[in-house]
């Protein structure tokens, strides 16, 4: 398949490159990195105010410029170039790509106009102390109570959870209805909940630890069952995840090529001798086969946005999108160790930013699932038997 960025996503590509360029240098990351938050607000709002990042996927009539899935992952994949410290994938993804799939006319009102502004920061918050990815997973109970819900339990690895305005949080209900399964929205200075930032390899992605004592939140409606909606947020957010290690990995190719034309040993650059090749020629490979998974699986997440909505789910979307992740993480790691190994010593430095590359690479290699989880998804999607499946019978 030809598949190519319109004129239009390519400048919008070299726009927020030259603007991230400026506004969020390694300077910059280093000092947000020992912030509270994580990021810079100010920043958050100028994103918001001055290019629309955050409202690229919102439509126009709740203030969002009413594109699709690829413009969201052009921009994602030049934030993971920069490595930039911004809740862009919990606020601009998760919670908005929630509300947008979710069938509650009124939560969309009152919440996409702030989130597209940059005024409100919000998160999806699913995994629990099992850290899984599926409905099994959801622990946290809600229940009904004079008309209102409360959520009683915890989440984990919730991203940007200690600084979203807005918590929309996966409960397991047991009213019997559908799958037991409903997303609610709790505000982030709600009565009863407790956040606590969680230590983690990435310090450029924040993740929090959310505890729940009989916290009010409002029941989201939904077009089917509750985990219907879940798995369609985090197919299109898998998606977007893949653009961004796209991002990580190109840069650090950059950067390993980079070094190896200026790093000298026995008289000639590393970068002519012939392992130190096929090293970054491996690499190289790795990437534009990530690139191409991603770009192909932007374009079945646009697609399945611009299909007629059916209560089919889309045909293509799932499975790629899992292909996609599976993929890209991969790539994206072997990107970034190679990187350190081009470098050499100095690689392992705190002072040199290939460590925070790498680190990125890993987290966000788990966040939504590993690789063998979505290989495992991708076969049980497109019809094939798995060992697991096997066992079972």
């Amino acid at each position: 398949m030809d598949f190519a960025f319109s004129e239009e996503q390519e400048e919008l590509g070299r726009t927020v490159r030259a603007f991230l360029a400026r506004t969020s240098p390694e300077s910059e990351t280093r000092r947000l990195m020992e912030t509270p938050e994580g990021f810079d607000r100010a920043l958050w709002l100028r994103m918001g105010r001055e290019l629309g990042l955050q409202g690229l996927a919102v439509p126009e009539e709740y203030g969002g410029a009413g594109c699709g899935p690829v413009e969201v992952g052009v921009v994602m994949e030049e934030m993971g170039r920069a490595l930039v410290c911004a809740p862009f994938l919990s606020s601009a993804v998760l919670a908005t790509t929630t509300l947008l799939r979710c069938a509650d006319e009124d939560a969309r009102k009152r919440l996409l106009p702030g989130l597209a502004s940059g005024e409100l920061v919000g998160t999806l918050a699913l995994t629990e102390g099992s850290a899984r990815w599926d409905p099994a997973g959801v622990r946290l109970n809600a229940r009904e109570s004079k008309g209102s819900w409360l959520l009683t339990g915890h989440k984990m690895f919730v991203l940007d959870g200690a600084s979203a305005d807005v918590v929309l949080t996966v409960a397991r209900t047991g009213d019997g209805i559908g799958d037991g399964i409903g997303v609610f929205c709790v505000e982030g200075d709600a009565a009863g909940l407790t956040r606590a930032p969680l230590p983690t390899m990435d310090p450029t992605r924040r993740q929090a630890r959310l505890d729940y004592q009989d916290v009010p939140a409002t029941r989201l409606r939904t077009h089917g069952d509750g985990w219907d909606l879940v798995s369609e947020v985090l197919d299109r957010a898998a998606v977007a995840l893949a653009a961004e290690q796209v991002g990580v990995a190109s840069r650090a190719l950059d950067m390993a090529v980079e070094y190896a034309k200026v790093r000298h040993q026995f008289g000639r650059p590393i970068g002519s001798f012939q392992a130190v090749k096929h090293l970054l020629a491996d690499v190289l490979l790795e990437v534009e086969s990530a690139r191409a998974a991603a770009h192909y699986a932007l374009l079945a997440a646009e697609n399945a946005e611009n299909t007629v909505k059916t209560e089919n789910a889309d045909p293509e979307l799932p499975a790629v999108a899992s292909l996609a992740k599976a993929f890209c993480s991969d790539a994206c790691v072997q990107a970034t160790q190679e990187n350190i190994q081009v470098h050499g010593g100095i690689g392992f430095t705190w002072e040199h930013p290939a460590h925070l590359y790498l680190k990125r690479a890993k987290t966000s290699q788990l966040l939504f699932g590993d690789p063998a989880y979505h290989r495992e998804l991708l076969a049980r999607r497109i019809g094939m038997e798995t060992e697991r499946d096997k066992g079972a019978a």
